[in-house]
């Protein structure tokens, strides 16, 4: 039986990009699924053999009894129950915010300095792994520093049962794990070229609040430099995910 990857997405331009080609390429099913237009999630135990992708949005979690967002809080419960049967997961910056939650974390709005002010960390930008990648799977072969595109104005803070694996220079939580079926990453390796465009179209008013009015045209150009090691560290951990997922499914 081949691996479903359920792909939980909700915003039309944030989609799975390089996860769901590295799930094609391993012949696995995509099922696209939108909560945000009253798609019902799958109970967790008739879902064999299948990974949840929760993707992005500019929706905050704690944004979820709002009443336009009350669809967001229905995902949470689902996700809460997903989490509680040890069933696989990749959650990516609202899906990372979610799990977090799910898990008993909680979200805040990323604050630096003193007296702390609020911070909207978004470009491309170093993380770095802090975690023994002698005994992290998911780090073994990775340099100690990767890339990453950072698009996000709040903060992670772990449940106690988490595991650190990645930070940056201003948010601690960038990539974590909860045992060995969910993984969480608050940035973004899985972004491609066009992909980015797509945002920075749908998101002009937030890159320019966080980067100026030049933030934009930074961005692509920096991505032009900068975007094939982006997406080559992005295959490799990605993979690795996969493996140690796919692996998750075969032992339930």
């Amino acid at each position: 039986m081949s691996t479903t990857l359920l792909v939980i997405q909700h915003v039309d331009h944030e989609g799975p990009e390089l996860v769901g080609q590295l799930a094609r390429e391993r012949g696995m099913d995509l099922q696209t699924l939108r909560p945000d237009r009253s798609d019902c999630l799958p109970n967790p135990s008739e879902c064999p053999n299948s990974i949840a992708l929760v993707l992005g949005g500019p929706m905050g979690v704690n944004e979820r009894h709002q009443p336009d967002l009350h669809w967001l809080q229905t995902e949470l419960n689902w996700l809460m129950a997903w989490h509680r049967q040890s069933r696989p997961v990749l959650g990516i910056c609202l899906g990372a915010q979610l799990l977090a939650v799910a898990a008993g974390g909680c979200v805040k709005p990323l604050q630096v300095g003193a007296p702390p002010q609020q911070l909207k960390e978004l470009g491309l930008g170093a993380i770095h792994w802090v975690a023994d990648p002698t005994h992290e799977a998911l780090l073994q072969g990775q340099p100690s520093g990767s890339l990453a595109l950072h698009w996000h104005g709040d903060r992670i803070h772990l449940p106690a049962d988490a595991t650190l694996l990645g930070s940056s220079l201003h948010c601690a939580e960038q990539v974590f794990r909860i045992g060995d079926h969910a993984i969480g990453l608050q940035c973004h390796l899985e972004i491609n070229g066009d992909a980015l465009q797509r945002w920075i179209a749908n998101d002009h008013t937030y890159v320019m609040s966080a980067l100026g009015p030049e933030g934009p045209e930074r961005l692509m150009r920096e991505w032009r430099w900068l975007g094939d090691e982006l997406q080559e560290q992005g295959r490799h951990f990605f993979n690795a995910a996969l493996d140690q997922l796919q692996d998750c499914c075969m032992i339930q």
